[in-house]
C-alpha cells in the first residue's frame, strides 16, 4: 500500500525516520514511498540531504496545501499518514488537509484519527451531474429542476435521481406524463401514508422530466449517508432512454455514487467557516460550479464567519464568494435569487401564498407575484415547514380563490388538504433561479457544465473500453 507521510521540520529527522520504519507494524501493508514537508524548520540543519535523511524522497511546496498537493501528485499514494503536529498545523488546518486528501480518493490517518473517502463508485452508464448542498433549504431542488428544464429545452431531457429523508422504501420512477401530480392526486397519495412532497415528486412536477425517488438516513462529516437506496435508483434511471442523469443530494449529504460533474448550492447566509473549513471544504473541492442562492438582504442572517461590521447582503455574499474562490481557485461561481413562479395562471385571482421562505422576504415575494403574475395576495404563511404554525395560519386565512403553495414539507397533507375542503383551487409554485452576478448566468454555466460532464464520461468510457 503506497503511503505518503506528512512531516514537519519541528521534529528531528531521526525521530521521523524511526516512525516511518515503525509504520508497517502500526498499519500492516503500508509502504512509505515519499514524504511531504508541510513546513517548520527548527529541527532541520543545512547539511541535510534532499531526503532530510529519511530514506524516502521529500516533496515540498509553498505552504501546507501546496506541499500536500505536490506529495499526492508525485507519489500517487493509496494512504496518507500525518506525522506532523503543532505548531505547523492546527486542528482547522488538519481538517483542510483531510478534505483535500479525501477528494483525491485517499484515506487520511493520524495518531488518533482516520478519515476514509466516502464511497462513490461508478454506477451510472450515462453522463451525470450531481447537485449537492451545504445543508437543508439551500435551494438544491430548485437548482436541479432549473437544470433539468434547461436540458429539456435544448432537447436532452435528463432523469433526476433524488434522495431524501422521506423518500419511498424502494426506488420509485415517476414519469410526469403518466403519474398523477395534481393536487387531488397528491392528497390521495398522502392519505395512503406516503410523503407526497418528496423531492422527486417536486422535481417531476416543476421540471416535467422523469425522476427517481430514493431514501437515505444519516449524514457524515464528508456527506456520506449512513444508508441509502440511491445506487439502486441510479440503476433504475440507467434503464430509461434519456441520455443524461442529474443526481440530487439531500441536506448536506452527497449522492453516494460517482458523478462526472458537480454543482454545489449554498445560501448567501451560510457561515463561511463551516462551508470552507472543517470537512465542509470537501463539498466545495468536489465541485465545478458554486451556486450562491438567496443573495438579498430579505433572506439573510449573515453567518458568524462574516467579517465584523458586515452590514449588508452584498458585502456578506462578497466575503463568502472570496472565501470560496480562495479555497478553490478557478472554480466558477454564480450569485442568484429565487422568484416564485405559479405553474398555472393566477392573474386576477385572490391568492393565499404558502412558502418556506422567511417572513423577512415576504414583501419581495408578494410584490413579484402581484407585479409579474397579476394576482392579489391576500395572505401569506411562511410556516410551510412548521405544521402547528401552518395550521394556525390556514385557520385564520382570509377568503381566497387560490392556495399557491410550494411542493415541500406540509404542502400536501396539510395545506392542500385544507384548501380542498374549503373549495379553493390549488396551484403549486416553483422557485425559479434568477442570476444576479458572478462568472456568468446560471443558464449558461449550468449548460456548459452539462457539456463538460458528457465530455468527461465519454473520455472515461473510451479509456475503459480501449
Amino acid at each position: 500500500m503506497r503511503t505518503l507521510v506528512l512531516i514537519d521540520g519541528e521534529h528531528y529527522p531521526p525521530v521521523v525516520r524511526a516512525a516511518i520504519e515503525q509504520l508497517p507494524s502500526r498499519i500492516p501493508g503500508a509502504e512509505v514511498v515519499g514524504a511531504a514537508l508541510l513546513g517548520g524548520g527548527e529541527k532541520l540543519t543545512t547539511d541535510l540531504a534532499d531526503d532530510l535523511g529519511l530514506g524516502v524522497p521529500v516533496a515540498r511546496g509553498d505552504g501546507i496545501v501546496d506541499a500536500l498537493r505536490a506529495g499526492l501528485e508525485r507519489f500517487t499514494p493509496d494512504l496518507v499518514v500525518d506525522l506532523s503536529d503543532e505548531p505547523v498545523v492546527d486542528a482547522r488546518q488538519r481538517m483542510g488537509l483531510a478534505a483535500r486528501t479525501l477528494v483525491a480518493g485517499v484515506p487520511y490517518v493520524g495518531a488518533d484519527f482516520r478519515f476514509d473517502p466516502p464511497p462513490r463508485p461508478r454506477v451510472a452508464t450515462k453522463p451525470s451531474i450531481a447537485v449537492i448542498g451545504t445543508g437543508k433549504r439551500t435551494g438544491k431542488t430548485a437548482v436541479s429542476a432549473s437544470l433539468a428544464r434547461l436540458l429539456a429545452q435544448r432537447g436532452t431531457p435528463p432523469v433526476i435521481v433524488a434522495m431524501g429523508r422521506g423518500g419511498p422504501p424502494e426506488p420509485e420512477v415517476v414519469d410526469p406524463v403518466e403519474f398523477d401530480l395534481s393536487a387531488a392526486g397528491l392528497v390521495a397519495l398522502a392519505a395512503s401514508g406516503r410523503h407526497a412532497a418528496s423531492d422527486h415528486l417536486e422535481d417531476a412536477l416543476m421540471a416535467r422530466v422523469a425522476t427517481v425517488g430514493t431514501r437515505r438516513c444519516g449524514g457524515g462529516l464528508a456527506g456520506a449517508p449512513f444508508s441509502s437506496t440511491f445506487a439502486a435508483g441510479v440503476a433504475a434511471a440507467d434503464g430509461r432512454s434519456e441520455r443524461l442523469l442529474v443526481f440530487e443530494g439531500s441536506g448536506a449529504s452527497v449522492p453516494p455514487v460517482h458523478a462526472d460533474a458537480t454543482i454545489c448550492v449554498m445560501p448567501a447566509s451560510v457561515d463561511p467557516e463551516l462551508v470552507t473549513g472543517y470537512l465542509g471544504a470537501y463539498r466545495l473541492l468536489l465541485s465545478d460550479l458554486i451556486v450562491v442562492t438567496m443573495v438579498e438582504p430579505s433572506f439573510a442572517v449573515l453567518g458568524a464567519g462574516a467579517p465584523t461590521g458586515t452590514s449588508s447582503m452584498s458585502s456578506g455574499s462578497g466575503f463568502l464568494e472570496e472565501s470560496v474562490r480562495k479555497l478553490v481557485p478557478g472554480v466558477r461561481v454564480v450569485l442568484t435569487v429565487f422568484r416564485p413562479y405559479p405553474l398555472e395562471p393566477i392573474s386576477g385571482r385572490r391568492v393565499f401564498y404558502v412558502t418556506t421562505a422567511p417572513a423577512s422576504a415576504s414583501k419581495v415575494l408578494v410584490d413579484h407575484l402581484e407585479q409579474h403574475h397579476g394576482c392579489t395576495v391576500v395572505g401569506v404563511s411562511h410556516h410551510l415547514a412548521r405544521r402547528p404554525e401552518l395550521a394556525a395560519d390556514l385557520a385564520k386565512a382570509p377568503p381566497a380563490d387560490v392556495l399557491l403553495v410550494e411542493l415541500k414539507a406540509a404542502a400536501v397533507d396539510l395545506a392542500a388538504k385544507t384548501a380542498l375542503k374549503r373549495g379553493m383551487e390549488i396551484t403549486f409554485c416553483d422557485n425559479r433561479v434568477v442570476s444576479t452576478g458572478g462568472d456568468g448566468t446560471f443558464d449558461d454555466l449550468a449548460l456548459g457544465l452539462a457539456d463538460v460532464a458528457v465530455e468527461r464520461f465519454s473520455s472515461w468510457n473510451r479509456q475503459a473500453h480501449s
